[in-house]
């Protein structure tokens, strides 16, 4: 199969014709309007700092349904502790740079670089992309980011400084997205963590059928709050993570 350059029309060439690692097409930017397109499709952009854009489609693809999250009775316990605190879209800036600062590969390299960060807020300040943060004395201790199509969720990343952190952050998510009636999360990719919350590989064709459904239901566009947390006992981003802060 060929690998598609993009055009300057936030367009892509169908999903079905990806290489068989899932790679389709090579160029393009992180406008909302063309990563809103992309997610639309069910194409996700991923590369590094030596590489152009790349935009993948992978088959099979890992999905979780939200309400059937797998949860051990010792990350229950956890959980029900009050150990961490949780919110959501309080500090985005910091959940992805938090997921940027994990290393990826043996070179200590990230797929998250600094144009994507970009992207993403953009993303995220138009009420598209999503973050849920764990909280620990006040410090933001874990987290996950993703973005919202319909009733749809494409997760993106997650990151802990403290054990359990991302898990009770993103059990917290599953069970605010199966409250409103989210169809699935798409995983990306089928590690051994996710595959134990649940996620299930799907053909590309099952996915992209279960995406058109999802994406013609009313979305939920704009700041998330999970019930019960108000501005003043939500904790508050902090002047290192905030979007203006240098890299």
């Amino acid at each position: 199969m060929p690998v598609f350059a993009l055009i300057d029309e936030p367009v892509f060439p169908s999903p079905h014709l990806a290489e068989p690692g899932g790679l389709l097409a090579v160029g393009g930017d992180l406008s909302v309007t063309r990563l809103l397109a992309a997610y639309r499709r069910g194409i996700f952009p991923w590369y590094d700092d030596e590489s152009p854009i790349l935009w993948w489609s992978p088959d099979p693809r890992p999905i979780l349904v939200p309400g059937h999250v797998r949860v051990s009775k010792r990350l229950e316990r956890t959980i029900r502790s009050g150990k961490f605190t949780v919110t959501l879209d309080t500090d985005f800036a910091g959940v992805i740079r938090g997921c940027a600062a994990v290393p990826r590969d043996a070179d200590n390299g990230t797929w998250i670089v600094p144009d994507m960060i970009e992207g993403y807020e953009r993303l995220h300040a138009a009420g598209h992309a999503h973050s849920v943060e764990a909280w620990q004395n006040g410090e933001l201790v874990g987290g996950a980011y993703g973005v919202a199509i319909g009733k749809a969720f494409f997760g993106e990343s997650m990151f802990h400084r403290i054990t359990d952190a991302s898990k009770v952050a993103f059990v917290t998510l599953c069970r605010f997205l199966d409250r409103h009636e989210f169809r699935f999360i798409d995983c990306q990719q089928a590690t051994g963590h996710l595959l134990r919350f649940g996620a299930t590989p799907v053909r590309r064709n099952e996915f992209l059928r279960r995406l058109e459904a999802a994406r013609e239901e009313e979305g939920m566009v704009g700041k998330w709050e999970l019930p019960g947390t108000t501005k003043c006992d939500s904790p508050q981003p902090t002047s290192e993570s905030s979007p203006s802060a240098k890299q």
